[in-house]
């Protein structure tokens, strides 16, 4: 078995755990380890119920990252759940922290879910231009009907655990902190006739509901009508209250292998990944913690730093001391000058930036009017520091981009300001130039930029990323 999936018998309960950190993500590993665990379980005489819960921070937050745009490799997913639910034992699943995607899918294919208090469960598939492809268009429609998983799947919307408890996606809430605990008790009810197990999938089709249908597609139309998986999620829903459960699922699969092939998914998962780590800087040190920082002047910024500092070990001053690392230093500050050898950066907005050369900081924070990143731009600072800058602006809760020399979101504007009928065109061929001058670290990065300051469709993932396939179709069609 797996390192990563465990079985051990508790009385008379036998327990399968996952523990795959950081989030128990249903890699290979964890698919099969769940499968041989679980024929430990029903192997083993002494186990009357069984428990499926995981170790750490969260039950299991979805697919492994790590396997996308990989081949499938066996067993995938839909097989590990239909086992699961075939389960010939009452099968109790433990959620804690959240249960999404793929980790909602087996939850469902259990006969009883018990949640911690805290706990949030979704299927968020459709942000990545997907569908729920292991049965949840299938499975939660029995328990939520049509409308509520139409709004639920077509949303990607997390669920708090009490909401989900009033929905029927799950069956109770736990009175416990610990998991082992939770599923114990709810196992041992269930021996003792106390609660009753079902398996999701034998549950009666949900009522056919034409009006939900029309009423949410029109919604999509009107929101994003130049999507294509929330319509695939309408029509896998949909087949949920004329098919039997095996036709159902077969028709998820295609819809979900439709997805797949999806240019709108490449597009989506791009932007997915450009915006994991956009604060590091490249081949820079891990350098020393800035644990004092003075904030001179007044910036809408500085309020929201300040409400974040909490439990950080950051110290936000008004005024410099001697103990002071970083002066942090909004556009027209009257303040007192920030003391020789601490770090400069100065602020100035995304529009009507200046020669960044010519300013006199370290590091230039741009703050656009909308979006929650800033860019942190490097003019004569060190690797570093910039780092180190950047590292202070995310424990404080402050999304950053790093670059260097030049602001790529400044660029990215005056572009789309110079051709506002073609802004899109604009800052596909200004994301060219900047990453030919070097300005970015991570072309991702001027991507992340645009899609989520500057409103460029996400779907597509970014200009860069649109300039680069474009430049690459163009060159395979040429004679």
């Amino acid at each position: 078995m797996p390192a990563c999936v465990h079985y051990q018998r508790h009385d008379e309960i036998g327990v399968i755990r996952i523990d795959n950190p950081p989030v128990n993500a249903l890699g290979h590993a964890v698919r099969s380890g769940l499968l041989e665990a679980l024929d430990r379980g029903l192997a083993d005489d002494g186990a009357r119920a069984l428990v499926l819960m995981a170790d750490g921070r969260t039950f299991i937050a979805g697919a492994d990252i790590r396997e996308f745009g990989q081949p499938p490799r066996q067993p995938i997913l839909p097989e590990v759940v239909a086992r699961l639910e075939a389960s010939t034992k009452p099968l109790v699943a433990v959620l804690h922290g959240t249960a999404l995607g793929g980790g909602l899918e087996v939850a469902l294919g259990c006969h009883y879910r018990v949640a911690l208090p805290g706990t949030r469960v979704g299927l968020p598939e459709v942000k990545l231009g997907l569908l729920p492809g292991a049965g949840g268009t299938q499975r939660l429609p029995r328990l939520v009907g049509v409308d509520n998983a139409l709004a639920l799947i077509t949303s990607g919307r997390f669920v708090p655990a009490e909401e989900a408890l009033a929905l029927g996606i799950i069956d109770a809430i736990a009175e416990t902190a610990v998991p082992l605990d939770a599923g114990l008790d709810a196992a041992r009810a269930i021996l003792a006739g106390q609660r009753t197990a079902r398996r999701t999938g034998e549950l009666p089709a949900p009522a056919a509901d034409p009006g939900a249908m029309a009423r949410h597609r029109a919604r999509l139309e009107t929101e994003a009508p130049e999507l294509f998986s929330p319509f695939r999620c309408l029509e896998a829903i949909e087949a949920s209250t004329d098919l039997s459960l095996a036709e159902g699922l077969c028709r998820e699969r295609e819809l979900f292998l439709a997805c797949m092939n999806s240019p709108q998914r490449a597009g989506l998962i791009h932007a997915f990944f450009a915006a994991r780590a956009p604060h590091r800087v490249p081949d820079s040190d891990a350098p020393p913690a800035l644990t004092h920082i003075a904030l001179l002047g007044e910036h809408p910024l500085f309020e929201r730093l300040k409400g974040n500092a909490g439990r950080t070990g950051i110290a936000l001053t008004d005024r410099p001391d001697a103990s002071t690392q970083v002066c942090l230093i909004p556009p027209d500050n009257t303040d007192p000058p920030c003391p020789a050898g601490c770090l400069t950066i100065v602020l100035q907005p995304a529009e009507g930036i200046g020669r960044l050369d010519e300013m006199d900081a370290d590091l230039v924070l741009v703050t656009p009017t909308q979006g929650a990143l800033v860019e942190l731009v490097a003019t004569r600072a060190s690797g570093e520091q910039q780092q180190a800058a950047a590292s202070a602006l995310k424990a404080l809760r402050q999304a950053v981009v790093v670059s260097r020399g030049h602001s790529l979101l400044a660029a990215l504007y005056q572009a789309a300001n110079i051709a506002p009928d073609d802004r899109w065109a604009a800052m596909e061929a200004a994301s060219l130039r900047l990453a030919e001058q070097g300005f970015c670290y991570r072309t991702s990065d001027i991507d992340l930029l645009a899609v989520e300051v500057l409103a460029y469709p996400r779907h597509l993932g970014g200009p860069h990323y649109q300039a680069t396939l474009s430049a690459s179709a163009t060159s395979e069609t040429s004679p």
